[in-house]
């Protein structure tokens, strides 16, 4: 509809002017119409003729055509549209553009590594990832969901050092005596332990280095069978089961791949190698290095002087390995800030040999997690937070309040606090704010839907109405309901999804406006009315769906 009534105004200027021009729509306040335009303001200097005259044959032209119901020229120009309530109806209702139809998207997110905690960072970017997730599969991709974590690398190391130091050896069959429960916490232990004996003391360093090597060459090797090899594959499947547990008790959609370092690592080796010769990479001090400076941004080592693979080959292991299988449109990548320029370099460098899959690469970055009080959480240090503390918190504040804490609102809670902060920035997790039935939280707008959907069950059956003659209110509720499309595009173009938390919440305070002063049930207007009520609830209801919140009908 919106794109009609741009043509409109189009159709107009070619008439009275004879001047193509673009059109620009935005939302003024509801006082001033439901749509404006410059137009005018663009079109003086071509037609020699005031803003003001230019605007005010343009509203004389358009203000009989079907989608308007008034146009008026204000200010030194504008023109302020009010589109007639069919017009607004059927905004409302009508289903929001795909723009990524046919295109395929990767999206990578999670990526918690086996041998660590997972920490409130990473329930972070796994459900915001969901999320990202959600708006371009409902923009029409095809959409590919990319989990990416470290089985290989220092941390793997450490870890792996303190265990066989814990256990009394190279004793696979002591493993057992750790109570599955146990398991996360068990090994998060076991690498604080290992990551403080590298730093602290230099011949645990250096065993501990020693370890590391052996994990890459058990892998070189298929070693599924060493007593060394055992321990390792254990422990990593303990990490695999509970990171499936918790994805399951998030309400997550599945991943499609599940890509570990150690599948990438030699791809990224050989291509380091491969691009060393020929002068992409180059030499230091018995390291490999990409000279970032050159492009403005800092080196970084992919081969460290013991002749192992840093975190950056690996990358680039992982970028030619999805390249290859998906030969996608866009691969849109999620990680912490301090990352940031970490990806600058490595992308940097993959555009020197594969320009195609680094052009097409999008690096989303977040903030810290932090608790309220503004504590940072540190997994070398061992003072993390877990993911499954983060929602213990939620479920913890909910039995105080008084709040039903049952599983949907616990994730509403959460999930919903993480959202409607824009993208980059700290998080400070409230759980008592977030779980609370009041204010801009994810419990409140499930509530809402409740409410909605109770109303729609006092009456059974309906009489079908022409939606003509609204209201004051009723137009105002449906001119909201009606900017849902313009709101997922916009969300959908910057992969915010804070902008559909303030939209919803927004939609929400304005459906209570409107019920607080018109009657629904046993009103004249009662038909007119459970069809607002309904599209609205279905608003509500498209909009959590988005951020992986359930929509109850009832509380």
């Amino acid at each position: 509809m919106k794109d009609l009534l741009i043509q409109a105004i189009q159709s107009a200027c070619k008439d009275l002017f004879e001047i193509e021009v673009s059109i620009e729509l935005s939302r003024p306040d509801e006082q001033f119409g439901d749509f404006t335009t410059n137009v005018a303001l663009k079109l003086a200097k071509q037609v020699g003729k005031s803003p003001r005259d230019i605007g005010q044959a343009l509203a004389d032209k358009l203000r009989d055509h079907e989608l308007l119901k008034d146009v008026q020229v204000a200010g030194p120009g504008f023109l302020n549209l009010v589109i007639s309530d069919k017009a607004l109806v059927e905004l409302a209702s009508q289903d929001p553009e795909q723009p990524l139809t046919g295109k395929k998207v990767l999206v990578e997110y999670s990526d918690p590594n086996p041998f660590k905690p997972l920490h409130a960072g990473h329930l972070y970017t796994t459900l915001v990832g969901d999320m990202i997730a959600r708006l371009v599969e409902s923009a029409g991709a095809e959409t590919v969901r990319i989990n990416y974590g470290g089985d290989v690398g220092l941390h793997v190391g450490k870890c792996m050092w303190s265990i066989i130091k814990h256990i009394g050896g190279e004793l696979p069959e002591k493993l057992d005596e750790v109570a599955e429960a146990e398991r996360p916490v068990w090994l998060g232990k076991r690498y604080v332990e290992g990551n403080n004996a590298y730093e602290d003391d230099e011949k645990s360093r250096r065993e501990i280095i020693e370890t590391n090597k052996r994990v890459y060459q058990l892998h070189e090797q298929g070693d599924h069978d060493s007593l060394f090899a055992q321990i390792y594959w254990t422990c990593r499947q303990w990490s695999y089961d509970y990171f499936a547990e918790l994805y399951k008790q998030l309400q997550v959609v599945p991943f499609d791949r599940y890509i570990p370092e150690s599948e990438v690592t030699q791809l990224g080796v050989q291509t380091v190698q491969a691009q060393l010769k020929k002068g992409i990479f180059e030499e230091s001090e018995g390291a490999i290095i990409f000279d970032g400076e050159k492009q403005g941004l800092h080196k970084r080592v992919f081969i460290n002087s013991e002749g192992l693979p840093t975190y950056e080959t690996k990358d680039i292991g992982l970028s030619l390995t999805k390249w290859q299988e998906y030969h996608f449109g866009q691969s849109i990548i999620i990680t912490a800030n301090e990352q940031a320029q970490y990806m600058q370099v490595v992308i940097a460098a993959i555009k020197q040999f594969a320009p195609e899959p680094a052009e097409r690469t999008r690096h989303l970055t977040h903030g810290v997690v932090k608790l309220q009080g503004g504590v940072k959480m540190s997994s070398r240090k061992g003072n993390v937070v877990t993911a499954l503390e983060i929602l213990e918190a939620a479920h913890q504040a909910g039995t105080e309040n008084g709040t039903v804490a049952n599983e949907q609102t616990i994730l509403a809670a959460v999930k919903y606090a993480f959202a409607k902060n824009r993208i980059g920035g700290d998080i400070v997790y409230d759980p008592k704010e977030s779980i609370a039935l009041e204010g801009n939280s994810g419990p409140y707008l499930q509530y809402a839907h409740a409410r909605a959907r109770s109303i729609l069950t006092k009456v059974v059956g309906r009489n079908d109405v022409a939606m003509t003659n609204l209201q004051s209110d009723e137009r105002s509720l449906l001119r909201k309901i009606g900017e849902y499309s313009e709101i997922l595009e916009k969300t959908t173009a910057e992969l915010m999804p804070h902008h559909i938390c303030t939209y919803l919440y927004e939609l929400a305070q304005t459906f209570n406006r409107f019920y607080e002063k018109n009657r629904v049930i046993d009103d004249p207007r009662q038909d007119t009315r459970l069809y607002l009520v309904e599209c609205y609830a279905n608003r509500l209801k498209t909009g959590l769906q988005l951020l992986g919140i359930h929509a109850p009908d009832k509380m």
